[in-house]
């Protein structure tokens, strides 16, 4: 364990007992409202400053100095619909009908439910430099029992061969073992899809088995590799 990640588990724990003991205060003062008052403008702050905290760290476990990854917005609109009803990727996700933008509004509107909730993550990747979305990234069919998720990425065309993807998968593969506490990450790619094979297996990422004639495509029914990334 690195001195860093032990001092913001101390941080933490001692942040949380901080907490604890402000309820039995709180339960204590609820009949005297003037010792409420005051308990209320000296732990203010500190609850603050726990969530800023707690906020703070988050954000760096999903930023380097080459992309960030973020929530979607509504601003995304635009850009989300050019993906999603873009037929080149529609092999990669099972689409076969395109996507209103009423349909993916509503989409983003629920994007705020947790992961517990969805059992899904879509994070837009984001480049630092000049600040705007250039793919987006997945955590789909999150089991918190068996402890794994798969993952997804798509870089749009222009914006490919910049490091984004490679920088997009170590960034959330960190996120899902470090704060998700998964054990596995895993992945399906077809057998012809070379640049996805080789980003994920640089990635770690390593091939445990093979569905035969699993999609269908127009140049007929294709291979799929099974890669798995064990949190070791």
């Amino acid at each position: 364990m690195h001195d860093s990640h032990f001092f913001i588990r101390i941080k933490i724990r001692n942040l949380i007992n901080k907490c604890k003991e402000s309820v039995k205060i709180l339960h204590f003062t609820k009949n005297v409202p003037f010792l409420g008052i005051i308990f209320i403008k000296i732990l203010t702050p500190k609850y603050i400053s726990f969530f800023t905290f707690v906020k703070t760290f988050f954000m760096k476990t999903l930023e380097n100095s080459v992309i960030r990854l973020r929530s979607i917005e509504l601003s995304d609109i635009d850009f989300l619909f050019s993906v999603e009803n873009n037929q080149d990727n529609w092999e990669l996700s099972n689409t076969l009908t395109p996507f209103s933008k009423h349909i993916l509004k509503e989409y983003i509107k629920n994007s705020h439910l947790d992961i517990f909730t969805t059992k899904q993550l879509r994070l837009a990747i984001e480049s630092v430099d000049g600040k705007k979305a250039v793919g987006f990234i997945d955590l789909f069919d999150y089991d918190p029992f068996h402890l794994r998720a798969g993952i997804g990425i798509v870089i749009t065309e222009k914006e490919r061969r910049k490091h984004y993807a490679s920088n997009a998968l170590a960034l959330l593969t960190d996120y899902s073992f470090k704060v998700l506490k998964l054990n596995q990450l895993y992945c399906n790619i077809s057998e012809d899809n070379n640049k996805s094979l080789e980003l994920f297996k640089k990635s770690g990422f390593k091939i445990s088995g093979k569905k035969l004639e699993w999609i269908n495509t127009e140049t007929g029914l294709k291979d799929v590799y099974f890669l798995q990334l064990i949190n070791e």
